[in-house]
C-alpha cells in the first residue's frame, strides 16, 4: 500500500474510537487504500499542503470523520461535497455510507482527475465527479444536503449553492473558529438550525460544524 503501513491504520483506529466512529475492516481498507492515493498524488497535484502521510490521516481522514454523526442525522440520501478538492470530506463520507449518493463537485481539472483515479480504483459505485464551477452545475434533482470543508464563506457557499438544495435540505458547512463574523453577512432568510463544536484528536485546532437551513425554501415545501 505505497508508504501507508501499521503505523497509519493505528493513528486511524485510535482517532476513529476517540470520536466514537465505528469502522468495518472494509472501511478501514477503503480509508487507507484513499491515503495511499491521496500521498502519492499529492506529490505532483499539490492537493494538500499537508506533506507527511501520518499527519494527513489525522488533518484529513479523521477530521472528516467527525462529521459522520451529523451526516447520518442530517442528510438524506444524496450529498455535494463543494469544492472537494482532493475528496474531504466526500470520499470518506462516502466510504461511510454507501447506501448514500455523493457527488464531488470541484472547478479545478488535476484535482477532479484525481478523484475519477479514486472512484475508479477504489470501485465507489455510489460517488460522482463534477469538473464545474459550483454555479454551472445543474443536477437533474437537488441534494438532501450540501457540504463544504473550508470551501469559501458562509454567504458565498449559501449564494453560489441555494440551487442546489432541496426543499428541506439543509448546509453542512465545516469551519474552523466559530464563524461569528461570516454569520453576520448572510442573508435573513438562512438561519443556523444547530451547531456542533467538534474535537480532532491529535489536532489542538478548533473546529465546528453548522448546519444551515433555508427558511424561503422549508417554507414552500410546508405549504
Amino acid at each position: 500500500m505505497s508508504e501507508i503501513g501499521a503505523e497509519h491504520k493505528k493513528r486511524l483506529l485510535a482517532g476513529a474510537k476517540k470520536i466514537d466512529v465505528e469502522l468495518s475492516d472494509q472501511q478501514i481498507d477503503l480509508l487507507l487504500a484513499y491515503l495511499a492515493l491521496f500521498a502519492k498524488w499529492n506529490k505532483t497535484y499539490n492537493l494538500s499542503a499537508v506533506r507527511d502521510s501520518l499527519q494527513m490521516v489525522t488533518r484529513h481522514l479523521v477530521d472528516s470523520l467527525t462529521v459522520v454523526p451529523f451526516v447520518e442525522t442530517y442528510a438524506g440520501d444524496s450529498v455535494i461535497d463543494v469544492g472537494t478538492g482532493g475528496g474531504l470530506p466526500g470520499v470518506v463520507l462516502a466510504i461511510m455510507f454507501p447506501e448514500k449518493r455523493f457527488t464531488l463537485l470541484d472547478s479545478n481539472g488535476k484535482k477532479t482527475r484525481f478523484l475519477f483515479q479514486v472512484k475508479t480504483q477504489l470501485k465507489l459505485d455510489n460517488v460522482q465527479v463534477e469538473n464545474c464551477r459550483v454555479e454551472a452545475h445543474q443536477p437533474e434533482a437537488p441534494y438532501s444536503a450540501i457540504i463544504s470543508r473550508a470551501f469559501a464563506s458562509l454567504k458565498d457557499m449559501t449564494d453560489g449553492c441555494h440551487h442546489l438544495l432541496a426543499a428541506d435540505g439543509c448546509f453542512l458547512a465545516m469551519k474552523g473558529i466559530y464563524p461569528t463574523d461570516e454569520l453576520s453577512d448572510l442573508e435573513k432568510r438562512y438561519i443556523v438550525s444547530d451547531s456542533h463544536a467538534l474535537s480532532v484528536p491529535g489536532d489542538e485546532g478548533e473546529r465546528h460544524l453548522l448546519v444551515l437551513t433555508d427558511k424561503l425554501t422549508g417554507d414552500r415545501a410546508a405549504s
